[in-house]
């Protein structure tokens, strides 16, 4: 990759990376350094990087920035199994966005990474596969329990509305 598209790369994803990674730490300053990090990682490695293949190194770089970034702040713990009532909420709300930002919240950090490669950045099974180091199933297994959990904390939609 040439130092333009690098440049163009950067003017390109920077809005996309720092919403994936804001949706995961929820503090601007920290996400912004992620952000620093995945950018520096990405450019000591740009001769070897295709311009091709930017977008899927640019956020494999940010997830794995996110895991160390959590693993150092001891913040990750064992989610493989959740108490079924934390995972249900009562209260009636007309903000979708709080409800929806709240859900992920309570999802595993794969899953909540997985969903939102998927659902708010777009990308297809196997590129999610790539960017979390996962196969394809196990993608398909964690967006179907992460989308289960979703749907079981928010409930019906008239709870919401």
């Amino acid at each position: 990759m040439t130092v333009s598209e690098f440049n163009t790369c950067v003017d390109q994803y920077s809005d996309n990376l720092y919403r994936f990674i804001l949706k995961h730490i929820k503090d601007v300053d920290v996400a912004k350094d992620i952000v620093q990090d995945t950018y520096e990682k990405v450019w000591r490695k740009v001769n070897d990087i295709e311009s091709t293949n930017a977008k899927s190194y640019l956020f494999t770089a940010a997830h794995h920035t996110l895991i160390d970034y959590t693993r150092k702040a001891k913040k990750q713990g064992d989610y493989t199994e959740a108490v079924e009532q934390k995972l249900k909420h009562e209260k009636h709300y007309t903000d979708i966005k709080e409800v929806l930002n709240n859900a992920l919240d309570k999802l595993p950090e794969i899953q909540k990474s997985v969903v939102l490669l998927r659902d708010y950045e777009g990308y297809d099974y196997a590129e999610i596969g790539k960017i979390t180091g996962l196969n394809e199933s196990q993608v398909k297994v964690y967006i179907f329990r992460a989308r289960a959990t979703l749907k079981n904390y928010i409930g019906h939609l008239e709870t919401i509305i």
